[in-house]
Order: C-alpha cells, then sequence, then structure tokens
C-alpha cells in the first residue's frame, strides 16, 4: 500500500518546483501549449529553469475520478525505476494554484517526436512524411525499445512491475527516433511471489488491455505481453484493433494469424516498405518483391512474435525476456540481409 507521505517524498526526491512556476513555464497553462490529453490531465509542453529546458508538463484533473490516485501510482512508480527506454521525469509539483483549489503535476523530459500513434496514423497531410520515414527497421527499433522498456518493469525491477496500459499513444519518440514508454498512471507493482495481483479497479485501454482482465481475472505480467503484441501487430500492419474492419467474430489478432505466412503482403502497411523500394517497383507487390527471402522471413517472425504475445491464453504467450532475444536476432538478421543485397546490386 502507498504511504501517505509518497507524493511528498516522491517531490523532495527531486528539485522542487511551485505551481507558480509551472504556470510561467506553459505560458498559464495556454491552450496552444497543449500536446496532449489522457484520462486523467492535459500535457504541455513548458520551458522550465533558468537555462529554458523544453519539458513536459501533466497537470491532472482534480475533478476526475481516479485523477488523484492516478498521480499517486505515477508517483510511486517513478520514484524507484530509471530506464532509457522510459520517459524520464523531471520533477513534480503537489500544492494548491492560487484559488486553494488542489493541483498537481509531473514534468517529464520532453519528446520533440512525439508519440508512436501520430507516427504510425497521420491525419494531416503535412504527416504523410512521418509514415513515410518509419522504414521496417525503424520499427524493428522501435519495437526493441519497448520490449527492453517492458523486460525491465517485469525482470530487472526489485519489485516487478506491470504497466497496464501500453498502446501506441504512450510510447513516446525523443529526437534520435528512439521509443520511450511513459504514462504510468495505471501501473502497478506486483509480489515477485506470483507475478500477480487483483485487477479490481483497473481499466486499460479497449483493444490493447488482455481479454482476461475484462473477465475479473488477475493481473500479471502477461497482461502487458498482451498489449505489447497488439502494439507490435499496429505498427507492421497499420491497423488499430478498434478499427471497423474488426467485429465480435475477428480482432486484429486473428487478421494476422489467418494471413501469416502464405498472405503477409496482404495485411503489411503499405508504408513499411516505402523505404525497401529499389529499382523501378512500382506497386507494393513489386516493392515486396524488392526484398529478399531473409527480409522477407524476417517479417513474417515479426508478425508471429505478435499473434504468439497477443494469444487469448495467457499460458501461451511469450516473456518479454524471449521478444527481445528474438527481435535482436531478426534485427540483426534483416541488416545483414540489407547490406549483401547492396553490395549484389551497387
Amino acid at each position: 500500500m502507498l504511504p501517505k507521505s509518497s507524493s511528498r517524498s516522491f517531490t523532495n526526491f527531486y528539485t522542487k518546483v511551485s505551481y507558480k512556476e509551472l504556470l510561467n513555464a506553459t505560458n498559464g497553462f495556454s491552450s496552444q501549449n497543449i500536446i496532449g490529453r489522457g484520462s486523467f490531465g492535459t500535457v504541455y509542453r513548458g520551458t522550465l529553469g533558468s537555462d529554458r529546458t523544453l519539458v513536459a508538463v501533466k497537470v491532472f484533473n482534480p475533478g476526475r475520478e481516479g485523477s488523484v490516485k492516478s498521480f499517486m501510482s505515477e508517483c510511486r512508480a517513478l520514484k524507484n525505476i530509471r530506464h532509457y527506454n522510459l520517459v524520464k521525469v523531471i520533477t513534480a509539483c503537489s500544492s494548491s494554484d492560487f484559488q486553494g483549489n488542489d493541483f498537481k503535476a509531473l514534468v517529464y523530459q520532453f519528446m520533440p517526436n512525439g508519440s508512436l500513434d501520430k507516427w504510425l496514423h497521420p491525419g494531416e497531410e503535412g504527416d504523410v512524411l512521418r509514415m513515410c520515414n518509419m522504414s521496417i527497421v525503424k520499427r524493428i527499433d522501435i519495437a526493441m525499445d519497448v520490449a527492453s522498456a517492458l523486460h525491465y518493469l517485469h525482470h530487472e525491477c526489485q519489485t516487478p512491475m506491470v504497466h497496464c496500459d501500453l498502446k501506441p499513444q504512450n510510447v513516446l519518440l525523443d529526437g534520435d527516433m528512439m521509443a520511450r514508454v511513459g504514462d504510468f498512471g495505471l501501473a502497478r507493482l506486483v509480489p515477485r511471489f506470483d507475478e500477480q495481483l487483483s485487477s479490481t479497479g483497473i481499466k486499460g485501454t479497449i483493444g490493447y488491455a488482455a481479454p482476461e482482465h475484462g473477465m475479473g481475472a488477475q493481473m500479471s505480467i502477461l497482461g502487458d505481453v498482451y498489449s505489447f503484441g497488439i502494439l507490435l501487430l499496429e505498427m507492421f500492419t497499420g491497423k488499430r484493433p478498434t478499427d471497423d474492419l474488426f467485429t465480435e467474430n475477428s480482432s486484429l489478432h486473428s487478421f494476422v494469424k489467418t494471413a501469416v505466412p502464405d498472405r503477409v503482403i496482404e495485411i503489411l502497411d503499405n508504408s513499411a516498405l516505402s523505404q525497401e523500394v529499389t529499382g523501378n517497383a512500382v506497386t507494393w507487390e513489386e516493392g515486396w518483391s524488392c526484398l529478399s527471402n531473409k527480409q522477407r522471413s524476417c517479417l513474417v517472425h515479426v508478425l508471429q512474435i505478435g499473434v504468439t504475445c497477443s494469444s487469448v491464453s495467457p499460458n501461451d504467450r511469450m516473456s518479454m525476456r524471449q521478444v527481445c532475444r528474438e527481435l535482436a536476432t531478426i534485427r540483426d538478421t534483416f541488416i545483414d540481409a540489407q547490406k549483401q543485397d547492396k553490395s549484389s546490386h551497387p
């Protein structure tokens, strides 16, 4: 159970920041500085300190049920974890505004390239370049970053942690396009002896939350594995698990499972092949033909990992330790095949 002093000890762990400082940092929490909205609050772009460090300020909505609990959960989680694939927290504020209202905020390292969701699903014409820059290797790199973060949470923390809300919106990209997992508002610590805890009161995101959680099953690290599997399938098909294409009798998981390995070209996100196309290839079928057999096998393997991780039965899913190993092998094989192809076609 989280001690009552947890939020205070967390804010004392970092350099203290006041409500006034955050007000100034975000230009009065200007709507022009809003860079995201979540279930429990709004995220603003801001500049903090004498060096005007660019930061992201997540202000929790005190009127939203569960908001305070979410703040406390993030405080508890972020106080004890450090990993290069997790969004870095700079400081926190638990105070009152000038009207005496409760004010809670977390200040994070700013991620200039935004969320993975915006790269996978560009909504404006000007964002098409984003999609075109998401090559196959870059997608594998991002998947490896996310897998590394989950492996750390599940297997390397002193007390294992379940993120509980992994999705593209919570995967942020820094200036070098390295992925970092954020938003620990639903995260829970897990007793090591069984790596499970009650799922009561924990609600993930529809489409990404493991099916057993909706049936009252115990929360476990395998729930995160399921979410990762769905995320991986979305990254390589360009399809959200909530797309209209999927009904009660079909899902992103079944959509991919029935296509692997023989019909992969039919389900791949076309833009994933855009940087792999060579010569005079025009159609995506021709783009697929530009890939070597080894490269095609790599894509099949990636999708198979996504399918296995998103299995309905938790016992059929992989561990993140295994996922990390297999993705690393896939990446090396794909890049080696690229180099061989370039050397044979100078």
